[in-house]
This record gives C-alpha cells, sequence and structure tokens, in this order.
C-alpha cells in the first residue's frame, strides 16, 4: 500500500497564508488582540480558526513550491489584508474612547485617570469604563461571530493574489477614523447639551450672586446630574455602538 504525500508541501504553504491573514486580523481585533491578553491564546485562538477556516478556501490559493518568492509575496500581501481588516475593526473602540472623553471633560472628570486594560497607558476613567462595556457587550450579544464570518467573507471581497488598491485603502482608513469620531461625538451629545446648559446657568448664577463659590456648588451638581443621564442613555448609547459595530464588520466582508 502507497500513500500519495505530494500534496503536502502545498497544503502546508496553504495554512501558512491563511495563517499569515488570520493571526494577523486576530492580533488587532476587540476583544481578541488586547495587550493583556497572552500572545500564546492568541495565537491559539488564530490557530484554532485557521483549522476552521483552510477547508473552506483552501482552493483559492494556488502555490507554487518550485521558487520561495512567489510564496514569500504571497504572504506578505496576506499579512497585509490581516492587518487592514483587523485596524479597521480595532478603530470602531477609539468610538467609545472619543465619547468617553468628550463626557469626563463635560461633567469635569477629565483629571480623573486609570490604566486602559485594552491598550496598557493611561485613559480617561469614563473611556475606559465605555471601552470595556462595549467588548463585554460584543461577546455577551454574540457580536464575535461576525468577526469569524467576515473573516470567511473576507476571501470573496479580498481574493488571494490580487494587489489592493493603495487609494482603496486609504480611503478605507479614511473613512473608519472619521465614522468613528463621528460616533463618538454622537454618542456624547446629551452631555455636550447639558454642559453647555449647566456652563452657562452657572455663569449666569456668577453674575447674580457674586459672594456664591459657584465652582464648590457646580462641580458636585455637574457630576451627579452626569452620571444620572448616563444612567439613563446608557442602554441607548451602547445599542447604537452596537449597530455600528455590526454595520463595519458587514461594509469590510458583505455577503454576496
Amino acid at each position: 500500500m502507497r500513500i500519495d504525500i505530494s500534496l503536502l508541501p502545498a497544503l502546508a504553504a496553504a495554512f501558512m497564508l491563511v495563517f499569515a491573514r488570520i493571526g494577523s486580523m486576530v492580533m488587532l481585533l476587540p476583544g481578541f488582540g488586547e495587550a493583556n491578553i497572552p500572545v500564546r491564546v492568541r495565537l491559539g485562538i488564530a490557530l484554532a480558526l485557521t483549522l476552521i477556516i483552510l477547508p473552506l478556501h483552501r482552493n483559492a490559493y494556488t502555490v507554487s513550491m518550485t521558487s520561495m518568492a512567489p510564496l514569500l509575496v504571497l504572504m506578505v500581501h496576506e499579512i497585509i489584508i490581516g492587518v487592514v481588516l483587523g485596524a479597521t475593526a480595532r478603530v470602531t473602540l477609539s468610538a467609545l474612547s472619543v465619547a468617553g472623553s468628550v463626557i469626563a471633560q463635560q461633567l469635569g472628570l477629565g483629571f480623573v485617570t486609570t490604566v486602559d486594560p485594552t491598550q496598557g497607558q493611561q485613559g480617561a476613567l469614563l473611556s475606559n469604563f465605555l471601552t470595556l462595556l462595549g467588548i463585554t457587550l460584543l461577546f455577551a450579544t454574540d457580536m464575535h461571530h461576525l468577526v469569524i464570518a467576515a473573516l470567511s467573507e473576507s476571501y470573496k471581497v479580498f481574493s488571494p493574489g490580487e494587489l489592493m488598491s493603495s487609494g482603496d485603502v486609504a480611503a478605507l482608513a479614511t473613512s473608519a477614523f472619521a465614522t468613528a469620531f463621528k460616533i463618538g461625538i454622537q454618542l456624547s451629545a446629551p452631555f455636550i447639551v447639558f454642559g453647555l446648559v449647566f456652563n452657562l446657568g452657572l455663569g449666569v448664577l456668577a453674575r447674580l450672586m457674586p459672594q456664591m463659590q459657584v465652582y464648590f456648588v457646580g462641580v458636585p451638581l455637574s457630576i451627579l446630574a452626569g452620571f444620572l443621564i448616563l444612567a439613563a442613555i446608557l442602554g441607548t448609547m451602547m445599542g447604537t455602538y452596537l449597530e455600528y459595530f455590526g454595520g463595519v464588520l458587514h461594509d469590510l466582508a458583505p455577503r454576496r
């Protein structure tokens, strides 16, 4: 009995190419690619996803084992695709960071900072809270399943071997950053209105009663009223963010 193993080198090359795309994307995805998650865990997730997706798209790769140069070029191309997809999904978290920073400034809590566990650096307290809440809701509502679907569907949008246009990548990056900033401002819009009205009221009060210590009265009231508003609209804010995140993933890899 003879076993033909001639296909093993091509299969191994296809595995490495799929892993290059998935691994580079997983390292940047929200929830999966956080700085406090061990690298071995992220690699394990990437390997598991590679084993799942490889049988579905094995035929998409035409691998020639006669030379290493085309294989290396194709691997670099797959890594670039994974970085573009992962970075675009990562930018969605900056919407919550922008919203939290604006809210903190309006409530007078801009000086309160803690270590952001997702980035390993200092960030506004409310920004960290909204970011962690957003990541939690992504998993609680099974939105991470959309990430796996987007990985599979990305082979229809970015076929292996087809060069990505630098203009399209630049347009995608610009649109992702602009949309994230717009969503962040929209999420914090009620607090911008509250801050404007509240500070105008404090200014009028300071003119009417110069002897009153407006700062010591206004700051506690601002924080109390701001937290009441946050408790009232937090559900709507996070629902809007989840819709935005889902829309980003559908735009990255729309079903045909």
